[in-house]
């Protein structure tokens, strides 16, 4: 099997509830605060290895109570952690969660995340990585070092994957250095200036993507989700749940088809699993907590049908 080697943030997501969203200059009272380990970056390598893969981090913490937690929480659910560093100087990423009406609004403060070295990187990628291996990283790091990432994974021969959350525009040569991008619609239009609203216009965003030299999955929340990876282009309807909290369903979809991939399941098989992986995600609070292990998913979707 394929090990998956993930570059990218640690996050203690502080959540509260709300019925309807402050306006600006008011205050309102929320309920049902807690405090849970996220980041996309932690959320994914939660989700591939909850899913059976054998997955690394490489991260960035800071020597206080939520790096001890994080940390702790990455190696609770079979995480390898030799790769997150600490550092003294800045504090652990947070993330300050609102939830209303099954949705949510998140800001970033992004701490250690963003301090990551490229040598710091580059050394833990030396001792992990082997060809055919699959790296994973998103953009809740530095720019910088994301960009550098993704050139040194597949100078190793890695089978490379950016989720460009959050998003911005990409320099010509992180496409070249990737082989998969996944995208939801808003990233997808800002990327392509397409909307994905249906199939002739995600058809259309993903030859823009083709021509810059990359194969993409493109995520369309409650529609499902399309590709055209490995030349096929596919379609894959998404689960009907009763949903509770979105907040790890993209994460828990992109770990699981890691997982599958470093078993070297087919494109389609794996998109399918990831489906049913996110939908039984958003049935539950919480991002790391809220995803399922490989037996639950299975024993759900057999009792459902």
């Amino acid at each position: 099997m394929k090990k998956v080697i993930v570059l990218g943030s640690l996050n203690m997501d502080l959540t509260i509830q709300c019925v309807d969203l402050p306006k600006n200059g008011e205050t309102i009272n929320g309920s049902d605060f807690f405090m849970n380990p996220g980041g996309k970056g932690g959320n994914q390598a939660v989700a591939a290895a909850k899913l059976g893969a054998e997955t690394h981090m490489i991260a960035n913490i800071g020597r206080d109570v939520f790096g001890e937690q994080l940390l702790n929480a990455l190696n609770s659910y079979k995480v390898h952690t030799e790769g997150v560093f600490c550092d003294e100087q800045v504090a652990s990423g947070v993330a300050m969660v609102i939830r209303s009406h099954g949705d949510n609004r998140i800001i970033l403060g992004n701490g250690a995340n963003h301090t990551l070295s490229e040598a710091a990187f580059v050394s833990m990628l030396n001792q992990l990585a082997q060809r055919n291996d699959i790296f994973l990283t998103q953009l809740e790091n530095d720019y910088s070092l994301v960009r550098s990432a993704v050139r040194h994974a597949k100078e190793k021969g890695m089978y490379t994957i950016l989720n460009p959350a959050p998003a911005r525009v990409l320099d010509s040569d992180v496409y070249e250095n990737l082989d998969l991008i996944v995208v939801n619609q808003s990233e997808c239009e800002l990327l392509t200036g397409i909307y994905p609203s249906d199939e002739d216009s995600c058809m259309e965003a993903m030859h823009s993507f083709e021509a810059k030299g990359v194969a993409a999955i493109i995520t369309l929340g409650t529609h499902g989700s399309m590709s055209n990876a490995f030349g096929r282009y596919l379609f894959v309807p998404a689960q009907r749940v009763e949903t509770v909290d979105t907040t790890g369903a993209g994460d828990s979809f992109i770990g699981a088809l890691c997982s599958c991939l470093s078993r070297d399941m087919d494109m389609k098989e794996a998109m399918e699993f990831a489906t049913r992986v996110a939908a039984l995600t958003v049935t539950r609070i919480g991002a790391q907590a809220s995803i399922p292990y490989k037996e639950e998913v299975e024993q759900y979707f057999k009792e459902e049908n």
